[in-house]
C-alpha cells in the first residue's frame, strides 16, 4: 500500500505550494489516475514519488515504512512524458541493457512480452518503432528494474486512438502484478481501467469516482 499523508512541496522561490497537503492511498494491483491541467503539479508529484525531487513536508509510506528519496528511487519506475526522446540505445537490446549489462535474455524476453513487444527482433532500432511501440518499450525499460510502483506521466499523449487503446490494454495487464499511478490532463480511456481517481488543481488533490471521468460516449 502506497500512502501519502499531508504531502507538500513548496520551493522557496514560489509564493504558493506546488503540492498542498496531499492525501493518497493506492493498494497493490491497483491503477490510480490523477487528472489535472498543465501546471497543476502532476509531474512534480511523480518526481517526488520517484525520488527525483524532495518533498517539503508530510510522509510517503510503502507498507507502513517511511521512505526517503533514495528508497523511492529503488521502489519506483518512472516513465516520462514522451520517453522516446530519451532513448539512447541503437537497438531494443541495447536500450534494455543500458545500466544492466548482466541481464539474462529470459528477463529481457519477459519484459518485452509483458508490454506486447515480444514479437520484435532485439536488433530493431527503437526509433523505427511506432509511437505506441516506443511508449511500450519505455515501459519495458522500467519493468527490467522490477519496481514495486510504476509511475506514468501522460502515457497516451500524442498517440492516435488505436495506439492509445493498445497502451491501455497493456496497462490493464500490468495491473495484475504492479501498482500503477498515472497522471494525465485528460482521463480519456484511462478512467475505464482506473481503480482510484483524483483531480489535481493548484496543488490540491481531491478523490473522485472514476465513472465521473469516463468520456460521455462510454459513461453508461
Amino acid at each position: 500500500m502506497l500512502n501519502l499523508h499531508n504531502l507538500s512541496y513548496h520551493p522557496a522561490a514560489t509564493p504558493d505550494p506546488i503540492l498542498n497537503a496531499i492525501q493518497l492511498e493506492l493498494a497493490p494491483q491497483q491503477l490510480g489516475l490523477v487528472v489535472g491541467p498543465s501546471g497543476s503539479g502532476k509531474s512534480t508529484l511523480l518526481e517526488i514519488l520517484s525520488g527525483l525531487a524532495k518533498k517539503t513536508s508530510g510522509t510517503i509510506r510503502w507498507r507502513d515504512q517511511d521512505l526517503t528519496p533514495d528508497d523511492l528511487q529503488q521502489l519506483s519506475g518512472l516513465v516520462f512524458q514522451f520517453p522516446e526522446r530519451h532513448f539512447c540505445g541503437s537497438t531494443i537490446l541495447e536500450e534494455l541493457r543500458l545500466g544492466h549489462p548482466e541481464l539474462s535474455k529470459a528477463r529481457i524476453d519477459q519484459a518485452l512480452e509483458d508490454v506486447g513487444l515480444g514479437h520484435l527482433p532485439l536488433k530493431t532500432p527503437p526509433r523505427s518503432l511506432s509511437g505506441g511501440q516506443q511508449r511500450r518499450l519505455a515501459l519495458a525499460v522500467q519493468l527490467i528494474r522490477q519496481p514495486f510502483l510504476l509511475l506514468l506521466d501522460e502515457p497516451t499523449a500524442g498517440l492516435d486512438w488505436s495506439m492509445r487503446q493498445q497502451l491501455v490494454n497493456v496497462l490493464t495487464r500490468l495491473k495484475a502484478d504492479w501498482s500503477l499511478l498515472v497522471v494525465s490532463h485528460d482521463a480519456g480511456e484511462l478512467a475505464a481501467i482506473a481503480d482510484r481517481c483524483w483531480t489535481l488543481h493548484h496543488g490540491v488533490l481531491e478523490s473522485v469516482d472514476p465513472k465521473k471521468l469516463l468520456p460521455a460516449s462510454t459513461a453508461h
